[in-house]
């Protein structure tokens, strides 16, 4: 079909659905964005740092990114401004506040795995550190010159044990599944809403009132949305005919 002109009312019309039906999905990740301007020989971790939207009818989503750097040795990190995501991205994401979402290790392999902050390239690898027993208890530690990578991961408050490090890797590790700490009556140890990510950010956006009530919206239509997707499956995809 060829359209003649930019005023056919039928490209008007189909436009207008396009962006009802969620035409802003097709916006470009600002992670992967990210990934591509840093060096390829790089070490780094993404963390999920804040997240927020706004507006009400028509609404837009939004990510802030701490950026953990590895160079030589010599550890950095910064703060990316707010950053536009589609709402899939977003709604995706609604539990991973602190969360370590993208890493790249010393072999210059790239994972976008979710992961608590560090686990990917620093816990558990003999180059930065070593595991120490205290009272019965191993716990990760820092040799002296990457102490300051423990204040970046907010390990001094967070202690990571050895055994959810080897849970995490023993269980969740490369299936596709979130580690999210030992939770229990306590609550999640990491993750939306747990005490490390509002020790990682205390003035977050996302701890506003308004948040609670927009993440149920967003569970309500993730689930319609799944329910319309098995419908459609179960008639065995005559819908597109």
């Amino acid at each position: 079909m060829t359209f003649k002109n930019s005023h056919s009312p039928f490209l008007a019309i189909f436009l207008l659905i396009l962006t009802s039906c969620g035409g802003s999905e097709f916006r470009k990740s600002p992670v992967d964005e990210i990934v591509r301007d840093l060096p390829n020989d790089q070490i780094f971790s993404i963390i999920l740092y804040d997240m927020d939207q706004k507006g009400n009818f028509s609404r837009s989503y939004y990510h802030k990114y701490q950026i953990i750097r590895d160079i030589d040795g010599d550890a950095s990190e910064v703060l990316t401004e707010w950053m536009e995501v589609s709402e899939r991205e977003f709604t995706n994401n609604i539990d991973n506040m602190g969360m370590e979402i993208v890493a790249r290790d010393s072999t210059g392999r790239l994972t976008k795995d979710v992961a608590p902050p560090g686990y990917n390239n620093y816990v558990g690898n003999p180059k930065y550190g070593r595991w120490e027993d205290r009272g019965g208890t191993s716990f990760w530690a820092f040799y002296g010159q990457y102490a300051f990578m423990s204040s970046m991961f907010r390990m001094a408050m967070f202690p990571v044990h050895r055994s959810y490090y080897d849970d995490w890797r023993g269980n969740y590790r490369g299936t596709g599944r979130t580690y999210y700490g030992p939770g229990g009556s306590a609550g999640r140890y990491y993750g939306t809403g747990s005490g490390y990510s509002r020790t990682n950010n205390p003035n977050s956006s996302w701890t506003s009132s308004r948040s609670n009530s927009f993440k149920n919206r967003v569970a309500s239509r993730t689930s319609r949305s799944s329910g319309r997707s098995r419908s459609s499956r179960s008639r065995g995809g005559r819908s597109g005919k």
